[in-house]
């Protein structure tokens, strides 16, 4: 018996078929649709803006951004970034090199678009580069705004958001962590280096919040110690910054108290007439940017001798040596970028061990430091980030 086929039957089936990839396209299509389609975030200077989940092509406003950037993409934590201003390069070269060794010729695709704020800052070349996020510093929020930057990037439809480690970094280190987390699409990874901040963050404030004023050291911090010219003094921070974290770390910062707002100018007069009980310089490799610099040079690359030496020439500088924190050796250097990033908790409790050496004598911040590093970054811990004049 002939088993004869209805030409029915096949119309039908051929129709089936078509029907189902017709919807498996619609599927596909839907299922692009929802990947691309933006999510609405509130950066730090409180704008609301639409942003792509899980950015693909960012500029970075500043270079040192890596430092946070590098906790959430830590696998490849230049693959997202195509565009930067090289002050990780000119500032703070240990880092840029560790981060190089590690990822070889990754960051030479990146281009330098200099300060974002200025007219170094092409526009156009972003678009050419189809970036579809800036990330800003909410320290110069103004500036962007002055500069047009801003205007500029929206009409060119890519958005822009601000993020701030530095201006109150222990008021928005958190949630700028928890912004760039919901864009890069790492919001696991961004709770999990928020839950162990806060953990090594109280590990101080929680012991420091009851100790008296009279019971703590009234505390100089020399912004970029050895920067300025023979002579030169002095600038330093008012109570934002390394200033508020002297306050949180169980000391009085002297400028907080002399004047509001970020930073200022200090008269060596003045801080000859308090004679302070700590004196605290902040410094980093800036040799290569400013041969001429006499900072302690701080970072990745940092050697115990040579940084001991500059540290002992900053105290010998004339009307130091005879200032009490001198004298007690409680004269000390802490690594600049710790300023700008969200692993300041490191100097939060090494200042609290220099002002509070008993109550804090079972804490270890170089522990905490290369333990960061082993949970969270992608380059391993050398080279010295602070010092004690001895």
């Amino acid at each position: 018996m002939v088993q004869v086929r209805s030409p029915f039957r096949r119309i039908e089936t051929v129709a089936w078929q078509a029907a189902c990839l017709v919807a498996l396209g619609l599927t596909l299509g839907a299922a692009a649709t929802a990947i691309a389609e933006p999510i609405e975030v509130t950066d730090i200077a409180g704008r609301k803006v639409s942003v792509e989940k899980d950015v693909q092509r960012v500029i970075l406003g500043e270079g040192r951004m890596m430092y946070s950037i590098a906790v959430l993409d830590r696998e490849e934590p230049f693959k997202r970034i195509v565009g930067w201003k090289d002050d990780l390069i000119q500032y703070d070269p240990d880092a840029f090199r560790k981060f190089s060794d590690a990822f070889p010729g990754e960051a030479d695709k990146i281009t330098n678009y200099g300060s974002p704020y200025s007219g170094e800052f092409s526009v156009e070349s972003a678009i050419t580069q189809e970036a579809d996020l800036v990330i800003l510093d909410y320290g110069n929020y103004f500036s962007a705004e002055e500069s047009g930057i801003l205007e500029r990037l929206d009409k060119a439809g890519i958005p822009a958001v601000f993020i701030d480690f530095r201006e109150r970094p222990l008021q928005n280190t958190v949630p700028s962590l928890m912004l760039l987390g919901k864009v890069f699409n790492r919001e696991d990874r961004a709770a999990e280096f928020v839950d162990y901040y806060m953990q090594q963050m109280r590990i101080v404030t929680n012991r420091v919040k009851d100790i008296p004023l009279e019971e703590r050291p009234l505390v100089f911090i020399e912004n970029a110690a050895g920067w300025f010219e023979e002579g030169d003094c002095c600038n330093t921070f008012g109570g934002a910054n390394f200033g508020k974290m002297v306050d949180e770390a169980g000391g009085m910062n002297w400028g907080s108290r002399k004047f509001p707002g970020f930073r200022g100018e200090a008269s060596f007069e003045a801080i000859i007439s308090d004679d302070p009980d700590v004196i605290i310089g902040t410094g980093a490799n800036w040799a290569e940017a400013r041969p001429s610099v006499r900072a302690v040079l701080l970072g990745y690359e940092a050697e115990p001798k040579a940084v001991q030496t500059r540290l002992t020439a900053l105290a010998d500088r004339k009307g130091f040596s005879t200032m009490r924190a001198v004298e007690t050796k409680r004269f000390y250097s802490i690594y600049h970028q710790f300023y700008n990033s969200p692993y300041h908790f490191v100097a939060l409790q090494t200042f609290a061990k220099w002002f509070h050496p008993d109550l804090f004598e079972d804490v270890d911040p170089i522990a905490s430091f290369e333990e960061l590093h082993d949970r969270f970054l992608p380059i391993d811990f050398s080279g010295v980030f602070w010092a004690s004049l001895e």
